[in-house]
């Protein structure tokens, strides 16, 4: 049985998108027959400008092209909230996709996403749903999560981030951390999409 290769592309600034991604890889490569890959995008601002941000170094996580994005066979694609929008770094990686969407060379592939808003009003399902603009044009297959995390979805005690467009963090000021429910509903993102991917690569062969 071939390989099912899943992308997880994604931008973080203060390491909260970053956190959903890693376990969101851990969910997919728990699929047999899948291999989940982390990708960052390139950083727009100059380093005295993070610096001045208090943004930590970056991980040593690869720098993706777009170039090599046809490669995989499903991409989940994450980012924070810039006023109900995604990252400028993130629309600037999409924006430089035009030879891709010239060939259509992403039509048919499943695409995901997640995301870190600072605050519960502050773009938890405004992001997602502008950023799937990008898919359409590119013909790809939005895959939600739907309802599909079961009891976790309805929780009302603790705040929680994520909606059914996918999984998603507070950052709030910045101090606050991705909680075990939003992580698991990370490592469901990414077991539910794999298995998506998976079942649709079979299907074309």
């Amino acid at each position: 049985m071939a390989t099912t290769k899943v992308y997880i592309v994604y931008y973080s600034m203060y390491g909260h998108v970053e956190k959903l991604a890693e376990e969101i890889k851990k969910g997919a490569a728990s699929v047999e027959g899948v291999e989940a890959k982390l990708w960052q995008v390139p950083e727009t601002l100059p380093e005295e400008v993070l610096g001045k941000m208090g943004a930590p170094p970056k991980s040593d996580v690869p720098i993706i092209t777009p170039s090599e994005l046809p490669e995989a066979d499903g991409l989940l694609l994450g980012f924070p909230t810039r006023f109900g929008l995604m990252a400028a770094q993130f629309k600037a990686f999409m924006d430089a996709t035009g030879g891709l969407w010239r060939t259509q060379a992403l039509a048919g592939k499943p695409a995901g996403i997640f995301y870190s808003t600072g605050s519960q009003g502050g773009g938890q399902e405004t992001t997602p749903l502008t950023s799937i603009t990008q898919l359409v044009h590119h013909g790809m297959i939005f895959v939600p999560i739907g309802y599909t995390f079961g009891a976790g979805m309805f929780e009302m005690e603790k705040v929680k981030g994520g909606s059914p467009y996918g999984a998603g963090t507070f950052a709030g000021d910045g101090s606050r951390q991705p909680t075990e429910l939003e992580l698991a509903q990370a490592f469901h993102q990414g077991k539910y999409f794999a298995g998506i991917a998976k079942k649709l690569k079979g299907s074309t062969q």
